[in-house]
């Protein structure tokens, strides 16, 4: 097939932001039920929902019945094994104090994005980013093309001087095509600019409806002879397939706002001359990527 890569439309999830456990905070104001004890003190389903969340990764691959079991069962070896390390002192260590602050700010960040800045993305301004999107975006067409892909030239003339007395395309394409989509008569569905490579999308979109190429095309792929079977204006994607990646950019902005307001208004030192350098490169980068225009497409 004649693809180029391509970007994926609207949105790039920063990865702070990316990170993030959306719902993982009031997914545990339920009842309080105790579901087993150990040693004495008890194991709640608060608790057992809490360890589902952080744990769930481990959990994915099995089936949905099996993953509160699991969980349960993870749960009473951290206890067990938790309570030994206490005996042992290791609560007390320098090194488990600073990983348990690190730990408590962490939890801290999630809550304040989920209660502060998540609250702020709401259906109705999700919706206001997609109607201010699809309105900036610039009508363009798109086409739906066959193509019988050949080794060589001289292969790609026989096939336009079949073509050229009568020759049924998809019946050639399926007998001669080297490419993926032989069997269904070389059909590529519909594309629009950008999705191929530029030789031959400059070639196909040249083409009038019902027409076949005159001259052979050359690309990587090898040498096409196209067929144009319709145009149309191209259909923007809708609501409901963009609205997941548009509230993750709202989120993103809102994000990144936030911490620049928090940051502009913050006593911020880095002593290592080294280090301070490095992160204001990567200040900057964070910096150019946010003043990039989404695009929709």
């Amino acid at each position: 097939m004649p693809h180029s890569s391509r970007r994926l439309p609207i949105v790039r999830i920063g990865a702070a932001v990316a990170m993030i456990a959306l719902g993982s905070v009031h997914a545990f104001a339920q009842e309080d039920k105790v579901l087993a004890n150990v040693n004495g003190k008890p194991v709640t389903e608060a608790e057992l929902q809490l360890a589902m969340a952080d744990l769930g990764q481990q959990f994915a691959q099995l089936p949905e019945e099996q993953r509160r079991a699991a969980a349960l069962s993870a749960l009473i070896e951290i206890r067990l094994l938790s309570e030994e390390a206490e005996k042992k002192g290791l609560a007390d260590e320098t090194e488990f104090k600073q990983r348990m602050e690190l730990l408590r700010q962490r939890a801290l960040h999630s809550a304040f994005i989920e209660k502060d800045i998540a609250s702020q993305v709401t259906d109705e301004a999700v919706r206001a980013r997609y109607d201010q999107e699809i309105a900036a975006v610039e009508p363009e067409n798109e086409i739906h093309a066959r193509h019988i892909l050949v080794k060589t030239k001289e292969e790609a003339d026989a096939v336009i001087k079949q073509l050229d007395e009568g020759g049924d395309f998809e019946a050639i394409a399926k007998e001669k095509s080297t490419d993926g989509a032989a069997a269904q008569g070389g059909d590529l569905g519909y594309f629009g600019s950008g999705q191929m490579v530029p030789d031959f999308e400059k070639a196909a979109f040249a083409l009038e409806v019902g027409a076949h190429s005159k001259e052979p095309v050359q690309t990587q792929f090898g040498w096409h002879v196209i067929k144009v079977e319709d145009k149309r204006p191209k259909t923007p994607p809708s609501f409901e397939q963009v609205s997941p990646q548009l509230r993750s950019l709202l989120l993103r902005e809102k994000y990144f706002e936030t911490v620049k307001t928090m940051r502009d208004g913050a006593e911020v030192e880095i002593t290592d001359p080294a280090l301070k350098t490095a992160v204001e490169q990567i200040d900057n980068a964070e910096g150019a990527a946010e003043g990039e225009e989404p695009q929709a497409e």
